[in-house]
């Protein structure tokens, strides 16, 4: 007989098999299935988000945000979160959720990082973490209790773009900001006193503006000011080059030291290209393989069995999938949980 079946969450699950009239029953013990997350990382300004909402429309899915900074309530333009619009109803947790005053550490994020976790895997959705601050994943991960290795199986991808054109797109989107009325979102966190060592306040773009700031009411040369002005620009375009640095090396060192399995994809053609090249582009190198990626994790299939059809739709960034839909009505669904097959001859 064969019997198909949803993994239970428990440690073993028995099934007593009914055999013919006459045969000694059939005990089958189980070992538990770990649930699985995926991890969405790379430098800012990558597409991160981007992807975490391809693929959230693609699979049921919510998403837990692991930016350090986009976590505090408020300075929506500094920190670059996602607006409501662009999530496309993908819930989302821990994004402007904490006060901007309060010092959330990597050790928080864990313990409510693990809370949401279970709490999406639990209405059998699938949690996509994502964001730059690899210190906080890692955190989770790598936990000393082992929380989290112990109850989940995590795939990763690494969206990566060459330097030269990332250093050139970040230092647009900070104009970009300053255009999106980032001085005036600035203003209630200037500190006279310079401290800007908690919460909020260290987000790249607040200690930046703090000589802008300071001196902006005591000088009427409006050249004198606009070069303030753009010394604060510059200074916050240097920095986040540096932090992209920073951050390229901690994705290298969980890699190559720390032996994780990190699936790797290049955007940079996507930043060489504008407009609907762009968008094609990024189709093919990001959106599309890192959903069969997902695809053949959830469902431990080999790359043939998912298939080219895999797709997004050309009249929306919607991920379209013949092969997915073809796994709904064999009764395996979008369900992050495994459908396990256990074939028994009497």
């Amino acid at each position: 007989m064969t019997i198909s079946m949803v993994m239970s969450r428990h440690v073993t699950q028995t099934l007593i098999l009914s055999p013919p009239s006459g045969r000694k029953s059939n005990l089958i013990t189980i070992p538990r299935q770990k649930e699985k997350v995926v991890v969405v990382i790379g430098a800012t300004g990558t597409g991160k988000s981007r992807l975490s909402i391809d693929l959230g429309t693609l699979f049921p899915a919510q998403i837990i945000n692991s930016d350090k900074m986009q976590v505090y309530e408020g300075l929506d333009i500094v920190t670059n979160k996602i607006a409501k619009e662009d999530q496309r109803g993908v819930p989302h947790h821990l994004l402007g959720t904490e006060s901007p005053n309060s010092e959330f550490t990597a050790s928080h994020f864990r313990d409510a990082a693990l809370l949401a976790i279970e709490l999406i895997t639990s209405s059998g959705q699938l949690p996509i973490i994502v964001g730059g601050s690899n210190s906080y994943i890692e955190a989770l991960i790598d936990d000393d209790d082992y929380k989290f290795r112990s109850r989940y199986d995590f795939c990763c991808l690494w969206v990566d773009v060459s330097l030269p054109e990332l250093d050139q797109y970040v230092a647009k989107r900070v104009d970009q900001m300053l255009e999106s009325g980032m001085v005036d979102e600035l203003r209630p966190f200037f500190n006279p006193k310079g401290d800007y060592s908690r919460g909020i306040r260290k987000a790249i773009g607040v200690p930046e503006f703090h000589q802008y700031f300071r001196k902006e009411s005591f000088i009427r040369d409006e050249g004198i000011k606009q070069m303030l002005l753009e010394e604060a620009v510059n200074a916050i375009k240097k920095n986040t080059h540096k932090l992209s640095r920073k951050q390229l090396g901690k994705i290298q060192r969980l890699r190559d030291v720390k032996r994780w399995k990190i699936h790797r994809l290049d955007a940079t053609t996507v930043f060489r290209k504008h407009g609907e090249e762009a968008e094609e582009a990024w189709k093919k190198v990001v959106a599309e393989p890192s959903a069969r990626i997902v695809a053949r994790f959830l469902y431990d299939l080999p790359s043939a069995n998912v298939g080219a059809g895999l797709r997004l739709s050309s009249s929306s960034s919607v991920l379209e999938s013949a092969w997915l839909r073809q796994r709904v009505d064999e009764g395996l669904g979008f369900s992050p949980h495994h459908f396990l097959f256990i074939s028994h001859k009497f």
